[in-house]
């Protein structure tokens, strides 16, 4: 029986090799415990088997059968559309991967190289826009807000915040399994801490 490949005519939607109930491909199976093995998230592990399978709707075959020259065709039809370079480095990213650890095939990765953008300098807000983009309706925003811009903290990291990871004494903040799912501190200051307290004494259970 034909191997089955990575595209999107594949009925499972799912990331997770634990789904019994619907069909992967050997090949996706495959890719998909090389990738737990080395503990990548369920977002990249999606992420990486989309870009398999853009691949594979483009080859129109197997990627199991691709051959240099068909990587080369591909990232020139990335560049004849437009893909800005996040789109082409991610996609670089996934297939690097599956070349040459699913398939053992790293001749396949020669053509599979980061596009490097040119950094722009950040725009810098004033005090005057600071204090509107912390202006939030009710405490409760305003706090996370705040902790994000002057803590420097993403929007999951400070969802996932605990009245534990606020150190007074130190006048840190510590984040658990942030990007790159690497633990880490973050400053905090007098006036964030208050307003953290604030929001504490309104927020927490009472009795």
């Amino acid at each position: 029986m034909a191997e089955q490949a990575i595209s999107p005519s594949a009925t499972t939607p799912a990331i997770s090799p634990s789904v019994t109930t619907q069909v992967i491909s050997p090949l996706r199976q495959r890719m998909i415990e090389d990738m737990s093995i080395r503990k990548f998230t369920a977002k990249t592990q999606h992420d990486y088997v989309q870009r398999v399978k853009d691949f594979a709707t483009f080859l129109g075959r197997s990627p199991r059968t691709a051959e240099s020259e068909d990587v080369r065709r591909f990232r020139l039809h990335l560049a004849s559309r437009g893909a800005g370079t996040p789109t082409i480095n991610a996609t670089c990213a996934a297939l690097r991967f599956f070349f040459k650890t699913t398939l053992d095939r790293p001749d396949l990765a020669k053509h599979l190289t980061f596009v490097h953008e040119p950094r722009k300098v950040p725009a810098v807000l004033s005090t005057e826009e600071v204090a509107r983009f912390l202006a939030a309706p009710g405490i409760k925003y305003k706090a996370a807000l705040s902790v994000a811009y002057g803590a420097g903290l993403r929007v999951s990291e400070v969802v996932s915040l605990k009245v534990s990871d606020i150190d007074s004494q130190r006048m840190m903040l510590r984040v658990e399994q942030g990007k790159g799912r690497k633990d880490r501190h973050a400053m905090l200051s007098p006036v964030l801490l208050e307003l953290l307290r604030d929001w504490y004494r309104l927020a927490r259970p009472q009795g």
